[in-house]
């Protein structure tokens, strides 16, 4: 049991760890077209990360997820998951990636000990993938899918943001993509992070609406498939693929919330929508070794972590982009 516990008693068994903030795709979610990467001396290091990890898994956390950015960009990510993979207690690791340097990295990450893999994949047109990503190229992800597929990976689950008027007419097309593969999908409304504009706001698409699209060819069954994450998972009558939802405007899911991220600067972000943090980095520069100390800050500052997200308030933002948070 997790003995992080947060002022609404929810338990915390759930870290998402973020290893860089840099990527090699610009995908028009997720960051500014020139963005502004950290020095390298203001990222964690690798055992700095390791440290955190640790202090985490002593405290109860059960499930890590590495991000980025792209967490493949940075080159010890392999290294990192053979350290967290010998965590005691720790039962599942996973990492959200795009894809493109699956290829070569997918058996090392996979002998390393990674549990599952999440990977983006919005569109199946290339030009418009390149339009979306604004430099990434399909089948570099597509081979490294199969690659992962290829390494022994069994839990792979495709992640998809729809955005209305750009990629919503694909959502059959992606579906029966991971049909022939035998992967798990998850659609996930866009997250309103970063400088909101009206082509953001005119371009929502919600659960409700792609999940109409995909019952008008597959009817979909509840199922009780859960991942520790905010996803409601259905299941088609004639294939072993789940199709989920993560919904952070239309289905609000704070109330059962069991995650909190620790970004590539070492902050602790207790909340997607809010932007109080709690600064781990500066505990574990001044303070190297002291793992209590770092496991009384993380106590500390949970009872900061907010009953809810406001994604639903009109004219709340979050200016910080979904690199520099972690997926």
């Amino acid at each position: 049991m997790s003995q992080i516990v947060d002022g609404f008693n929810r338990q915390v068994d759930y870290l998402r760890l973020s290893v860089t903030d840099r990527c090699d795709f610009r995908c028009v979610y997720c960051m500014s077209e020139d963005p502004e990467f950290l020095p390298r001396q203001q990222v964690l290091s690798l055992e700095e990360l390791s440290w955190v990890a640790q202090a985490f898994t002593e405290l109860g956390v059960k499930k890590i997820r590495l991000t980025g950015g792209e967490p493949l960009v940075r080159t010890d990510c392999d290294q990192l998951v053979k350290l967290l993979g010998n965590l005691p207690g720790l039962e599942d690791l996973s990492m959200t990636t795009n894809g493109s340097r699956l290829t070569k990295l997918a058996q090392p990450l996979f002998d390393n000990g990674l549990s599952r893999l999440n990977i983006s994949l919005d569109t199946l047109n290339p030009e418009l993938f390149t339009q979306l990503t604004r430099n990434g190229k399909l089948d570099r992800v597509i081979a490294g899918i199969d690659a992962a597929i290829a390494a022994g990976f069994r839990k792979i689950k495709i992640n998809a943001v729809i955005l209305r008027g750009q990629n919503d007419h694909e959502v059959i097309d992606l579906v029966n993509f991971c049909r022939a593969r035998n992967l798990d999908i998850a659609f996930i409304e866009e997250m309103p992070l970063g400088v909101i504009d009206e082509r953001k706001q005119s371009r929502h698409c919600s659960s409700d609406e792609v999940k109409a699209l995909i019952e008008a060819q597959y009817p979909l069954i509840p199922s009780s498939k859960r991942t520790g994450g905010p996803a409601r998972y259905y299941q088609m009558a004639d294939s072993s693929t789940h199709v989920g939802f993560i919904s952070p405007h239309s289905n609000n899911f704070c109330h059962e919330c069991n995650r909190v991220r620790v970004t590539v600067e070492g902050r602790l972000l207790l909340c997607l929508g809010n932007e109080n943090s709690i600064d781990l980095k500066a505990i574990v520069r001044a303070h190297p070794g002291d793992i209590e100390r770092l496991k009384h800050a993380i106590l500390d500052g949970i009872q900061f972590k907010p009953q809810s997200h406001h994604f639903d308030q009109e004219g709340v933002q979050v200016l910080r982009f979904m690199n520099a948070t972690g997926g």
